[in-house]
């Protein structure tokens, strides 16, 4: 699929935020919307953003780690 004809879209990366591109709301546990100022923001992951829900980088100095589950597709004989 090409992301630019994409009405949107979410991508994890390794090791950092959730890149959301596109219209979607965002919301608080509550409901209450979240101010939104781009089409494309990160969310953060880790924990430890000082402006969540949006990632500020501190990921990265904290080390934060995930790991993809492994490919279920792997191995198949489809």
């Amino acid at each position: 699929m090409n992301q630019e004809t994409a009405d949107g879209s979410i991508v994890v990366c390794p090791d950092g935020p959730l890149i959301i591109r596109g219209e979607f709301e965002i919301v608080t546990p509550s409901g209450e919307p979240v101010p939104r100022q781009r089409k494309t923001v990160a969310l953060c992951r880790c924990g430890a953003s000082a402006i969540k829900p949006y990632c500020d980088g501190t990921h990265k100095m904290i080390g934060f780690r995930t790991e993809f589950p492994p490919d279920s597709r792997q191995g198949s004989t489809s």
